[in-house]
């Protein structure tokens, strides 16, 4: 809202409005914004949780300190939901199709989360919601991401043309700029396609149509039949790597905060066209709105840390932890850096497969030797090393400092093909 009076004072000949033109100003507006109302309602949140009694509730696993926090606050992602909401409606551009799907994940895992910590706090249920109602809302959002980015006009890519008769028939947008360096003879145009990056490979664009190989012509023309799944697929698996990782104090948190500094270093450069052709990477435009919502994150991400680091005084529950996933999900999926979360969300993922495999070598072994066996002593991965001894800030701590390893791994991907 502020973005729109800035820019009718701008109109107006205002001394100094135009600053807020600028993508550092307001990014570093959202980042400071956040960071003040998560710290200071922060507080006022968590104090009046506890008077409706609205704590966590434990089982007794063995693990040492768990029954101590019993009764903490719970739900406290909304101080993360609203850390995040409020500076980008006063400091982002509400018509960019970037922040609209950006708030749209935000408010729709936010409203699954805290309908599944409603029914265990105050329906007494442990279970919460169904494991396949939480599903079906992450595929309902895929859904909706995926279509959007196949139909939406905003929502393209740049390309280099190669040739004039490269050009025959194409419609160019008047307002696109030639890429620095650009050679002679070459042009660009704004594109809609379904290309992503892979890291590591020198030609490190893959369409999603190439799966389609057999269908020879009309493989870009059904390549939806592959995109939406896999963006589904990615939504779903990130949001609930997330959800598994919440189960430290600060662990998940921390995490995200690390991710989204990286999405957010990833968007500037792809939403740059300067930055974009000296890296040689996808020049997405209208992404650079994009790095206003993740400093908005990562500000939100810190200041729950406050009062979420060890011993914590508040839990995110499922409202912040299914909401962090999803977020990083499709802000990766916007920005093309899709292929890039395994390594990224490296702890996100291990978390999740080490449930994966405890639950089916246990089926397996149950099976074939009638009593299930373990891999691990408990699983999550987290949750083992608590049982091997080792304190809970050490094992935090050191999550964390693996998770600022991949995150530079993956900004090095850029430049090292």
């Amino acid at each position: 809202m502020l973005y729109y009076l800035f820019d009718w004072l701008q109109d107006m000949d205002f001394p100094g409005a135009g600053v807020f033109y600028f993508i550092s100003f307001r990014a570093s507006m959202a980042i400071i914004l956040s960071l003040i109302i998560s710290l200071l309602f922060g507080k006022l949140i968590i104090e009046l949780l506890r008077k409706k009694q609205i704590g966590e509730t434990v089982r007794d696993l063995g693990i040492s300190g768990q029954i101590e926090k019993k009764g903490t606050p719970t739900m406290g992602g909304i101080i993360i939901l609203i850390s995040i909401i409020i500076p980008i409606l006063l400091l982002g551009d509400l018509t960019n199709i970037y922040i609209i799907l950006m708030l749209a994940t935000t408010v729709w895992l936010g409203i699954v989360g805290l309908a599944d910590d409603y029914i265990k706090v105050f329906k007494k249920d442990k279970k919460g919601l169904s494991g396949w109602v939480k599903v079906l809302g992450q595929v309902l959002l895929g859904l909706v991401v995926g279509i959007t980015m196949l139909v939406h006009d905003d929502i393209v890519v740049r390309e280099r043309i190669a040739s004039p008769e490269t050009m025959a028939g194409v419609e160019i947008n008047d307002n696109n700029d030639e890429l620095p360096g650009l050679q002679p003879g070459y042009t660009t145009v704004d594109v809609k396609n379904t290309k992503t990056t892979i890291p590591f490979l020198k030609e490190n664009e893959f369409d999603y149509a190439a799966l389609l190989w057999f269908l020879g012509d009309k493989a870009i023309k059904w390549s939806w039949i592959v995109f939406i799944p896999g963006i589904i697929l990615i939504v779903t698996a990130v949001s609930n790597g997330a959800n598994m990782t919440d189960g430290l104090d600060g662990l998940a948190t921390g995490l995200s905060a690390i991710i989204g500094t990286t999405l957010g270093i990833l968007a500037y450069l792809s939403g740059n066209i300067i930055y974009a052709d000296y890296l040689n990477i996808m020049y997405i435009p209208f992404t650079g709105e994009l790095v206003i919502f993740m400093a908005a994150f990562i500000g939100a991400t810190i200041g729950f840390m406050w009062y979420n680091s060890y011993p914590a005084q508040v839990f995110m529950g499922d409202t912040g932890s299914l909401s962090l996933g999803g977020i990083i999900a499709v802000y990766a999926i916007l920005i093309r850096k899709e292929l890039l979360i395994p390594v990224l969300c490296g702890i996100f993922f291990i978390e999740s497969l080490s449930v994966v495999i405890q639950v089916s070598y246990f089926k397996y072994t149950k099976r074939k030797y009638g009593e299930g066996r373990r891999i691990f002593m408990m699983a999550p991965l987290h949750h083992h090393y608590q049982l091997k001894g080792y304190p809970e800030p050490k094992i935090v701590t050191r999550f964390l400092i693996v998770g600022i390893l991949l995150a530079v791994i993956s900004v090095v991907t850029l430049k090292i093909r």
